[in-house]
């Protein structure tokens, strides 16, 4: 009997369009420009890998003539682009080699091959936890922004995710800043950790934003870190390299703490980036008991010079420089009004932290040379 389904349009199309990203890289492998797709008696399965990145969905269909289950290959660009503009319901079936999209003034026909050439994929996932997504989505956003592209050091091209019997936390840094988050509403038994590559990282953020589902599961499976929803499973190879022994530098003996207006110190962050005009310069920031004075100059372009008024700051007079986008950039992660800050002199970090029942954050950023350029 010749294969035939039907799916609806609105319900293949956010499947098809969250493999882009994964069938549009290039790879050693030519299968992973196409899509698999397996037709069960109910359900249309579909696949996508870039050998680093791994995702499976799946969404219902209607009056399939399949009984046993039949797998193909088809172009993952070529199928995204032509239903995009397909309405309604979609009648599918196989006719030689070639997959036929049907709606009622519309005959589209797709070329397909077997299924032989593309990659396995990981099975018998085993679920460790799970996190609300809600939960799992402000916790990227805390940290994403900071992790590198291409830095020389691999291991920081990622973000490193721990969980144990003390909550769930993830770091990242580029070297200059780190960014750490931690949430004590997860937990496990066994201390575990892994080192999730950057893309990986933001594909997930978009796959969690657009599914809809309430709870994500996190998983393993073959060296993979998952993700899974109620449609779908998120596969993950782990950078191999270890990530640097960050515990030290957050250590926080002998260091004086004080508060500042969070809104206002950005602004002034801001207006001084404004001045650098592509030059990697300090901004120098002189600490004292009650106010903050901020100066910048940069011959041929500028000068900044602002005073910001301090609470709580008890400690002596302190004069330190900064890279300003550097302490902007994790500020902004921030929500609170006034914001939290340790230091101890001028060759040691600053420090933000913010605090609720259940989570902390902790943004640090190192000092530069006076005259750095």
């Amino acid at each position: 009997m010749e294969l035939q389904f039907s799916v609806e349009r609105e319900q293949i199309f956010p499947l098809l369009s969250a493999l882009q990203p994964l069938v549009s890289k290039r790879t050693t492998v030519d299968a992973t420009s196409h899509i698999f797709l397996h037709v069960g008696n109910r359900e249309l399965v579909v696949k996508g890998t870039d050998l680093e990145v791994s995702l499976q969905a799946s969404c219902t269909i209607n009056d399939c003539s399949c009984q046993t289950g039949e797998s193909f290959l088809v172009s993952g660009r070529r199928i995204f682009d032509i239903v995009k503009e397909l309405e309604g319901m979609v009648t599918c079936r196989i006719d030689a080699n070639q997959l036929v999209l049907q709606t009622q003034d519309i005959d589209l026909r797709l070329a397909i091959k077997g299924t032989e050439e593309f990659p396995p994929f990981p099975e018998r996932i085993e679920n460790l936890t799970h996190i609300e997504a809600q939960d799992l989505l402000a916790l990227l956003e805390k940290v994403a922004f900071l992790i590198p592209q291409s830095n020389s050091n691999a291991a920081l091209n990622g973000l490193f995710v721990e969980v144990g019997p003390t909550g769930l936390v993830m770091t990242a840094t580029d070297g200059h800043s780190l960014v750490q988050v931690k949430s004590s509403k997860y937990t496990l038994e066994n201390q575990r950790n892994w080192l999730i590559p950057r893309r990986a990282v933001f594909e997930l953020k978009k796959l969690v934003e657009n599914s809809g589902d309430a709870t994500v599961f996190l998983g393993t499976c073959d060296g993979h870190l998952v993700f899974s929803g109620e449609l779908f499973n998120f596969f993950t190879r782990l950078i191999a390299q270890p990530f640097p022994e960050y515990r030290p530098v957050l250590e926080r003996e002998g260091f004086v703490q004080g508060t500042v207006e969070r809104q206002h110190f950005i602004k002034t962050l801001k207006r001084s980036t404004c001045l650098l005009s592509g030059q990697f310069l300090a901004t120098r920031f002189l600490f004292n008991k009650d106010a903050l004075q901020v100066t910048f100059s940069n011959k041929g372009v500028g000068t900044l010079d602002e005073r910001l008024a301090l609470s709580s700051f008890a400690g002596e007079e302190l004069d330190i420089r900064f890279y300003a986008p550097y302490l902007l950039e994790g500020l902004q992660a921030f929500g609170e009004d006034k914001i939290l800050f340790h230091l101890k002199n001028s060759s040691k970090p600053i420090i933000f932290e913010s605090n609720s029942d259940t989570s902390s954050l902790l943004y640090l950023v190192m000092p530069v040379s006076p005259t750095a350029r």
